[in-house]
């Protein structure tokens, strides 16, 4: 062995050393079983990846809950599966807690639904190469709930869970949320209110970053009137501007009168104008009828509005009204909004928790952990909690593809993603 080599592998070893040194005994204990149970928590991963749980297959979201509760309740936690009205057309969340009094309490928040439906044609768990897997909702977010089970499957076989108040939060309906959010949402909530802490495993951004804020969202839409006449009469003083001028006056008033504050967009998703307009909410589908000799009567769009707080989601819609009720001549225009996820706003608490996370990062010698660009995030369930708690979320399993044929899941990180997760909720658990 040539003496580079030979003196890289000895200062490899010796900074493991040095870094094993920093973790306590039962923190050691804690990594070995997270070791031990490794290829078992990839084995469950597939199995549940093979149930496929659309959030409109009811069933199969069930079946899916059912599994993580059978193996929730053989590691001491108390399961509840917690269905919702029949209208709704949700199947429900599971609920799994102990409880107790020591450190901070916790509340562990997942999905069990994914966006691939039953008659998706991406259904199974599949090997890409040794550290690689095709796997439909594996990385949003099975990968994370799996992540959640063997963290605390590590500390429970260490005795390291006694007394401790820790509830498992997986909602059913995530990817497409039950309506009334009031409904959907209200468990979650009151489990926020006897918690102290929110940690999510929604989609890792990356091995060493970690989500401290989400923008919320919400929907809007505008809808024009206008007075329906032969087009030759079009900017008449009898006739104005029809619906569809209208409607693009309104948009250009978007774009340059309310486009420009940081983490602040608004996307119109579909547009439909003419004579006469129809669009099916469920569906998500229009149709039109109109001719070019004929000033259109009316026009629809909708959209949708993200935000980092509740005030420049306010300031924002303020500015939208304004611009709608300058109207053109002979046209009417009215603009409503329909809430859906509120904000996580980038907190000191939830910075706290993000140093918390750097410092068991850097002690397994995973290096450092920084904040991801909420620009860049999607809403989540946190952000219902997040008035209510400090939140860290996006600690689940890497991969790419999300929501795509191509979704995979990098099951080398997993294992390292569990030792992390393990020791900051050990830390939290046993925090004075």
């Amino acid at each position: 062995m040539c003496k580079k080599i030979f003196l890289s592998l000895v200062s490899s070893f010796f900074l493991l050393g040095l870094q094993a040194q920093k973790l306590t005994k039962n923190e050691k204990r804690i990594v070995k079983s997270v070791e031990r149970h490794n290829v078992e928590a990839i084995s469950f991963l597939e199995k549940v990846v093979n149930i496929n749980s659309g959030t409109l297959n009811l069933k199969g979201v069930e079946t899916v809950g059912k599994e993580f509760a059978t193996a929730f309740t053989e590691i001491g936690f108390e399961s509840t599966w917690i269905p919702m009205p029949e209208e709704m057309n949700r199947a429900g969340h599971l609920f799994t807690e102990i409880k107790g009094t020591k450190g901070k309490k916790l509340l562990l928040i997942g999905h069990l639904d994914t966006v691939f439906e039953e008659d998706s044609p991406f259904q199974r768990f599949k090997m890409v190469n040794d550290s690689i897997a095709h796997a439909p909702g594996g990385n949003d977010m099975k990968g994370g709930n799996v992540i959640v089970l063997y963290a605390l499957k590590a500390l429970q076989e260490n005795g390291l869970l006694d007394n401790a108040q820790i509830i498992v939060a997986f909602t059913g309906d995530e990817e497409s949320t039950g309506s009334p959010l009031e409904k959907s949402r209200h468990d979650i909530i009151e489990a926020a209110k006897r918690s102290d802490i929110a940690l999510g495993f929604e989609t890792s951004t990356g091995f060493n970053y970690a989500t401290v804020a989400r923008r919320g969202s919400s929907g809007w839409k505008v809808e024009v009137e206008g007075k329906r006449a032969h087009s030759s009469g079009i900017f008449s003083e009898d006739t104005g501007a029809g619906a569809i001028f209208e409607m693009s006056r309104i948009l250009n008033g978007f774009y340059t009168e309310v486009k420009g504050e940081d983490l602040l967009t608004f996307n119109p998703g579909t547009l439909l104008g003419g004579t006469f307009v129809e669009f099916d909410e469920m569906t998500s589908k229009g149709t039109v009828f109109g001719k070019t000799n004929v000033v259109a009567q009316r026009a629809e769009v909708r959209g949708g509005l993200r935000f980092i707080s509740e005030e420049q989601k306010q300031r924002a819609r303020d500015k939208m009204k304004a611009v709608v009720a300058n109207n053109l001549p002979h046209t009417t225009a009215k603009i409503s909004f329909k809430d859906s996820y509120p904000a996580m706003q980038p907190t000191e608490g939830n910075t706290d928790l993000l140093k918390k996370l750097n410092a068991v990062s850097l002690d397994l010698g995973q290096g450092e952990v920084l904040a991801y660009d909420p620009g860049k995030r999607g809403a989540a369930d946190t952000s219902f909690v997040a008035e209510y708690v400090d939140c860290l979320d996006g600690l689940g399993t890497m991969g790419n593809g999300a929501h795509t044929p191509q979704e995979t899941v990098n099951l080398n990180t997993i294992e390292a993603l569990t030792k992390r997760t393990a020791l900051l909720i050990y830390r939290l658990v046993h925090e004075q």
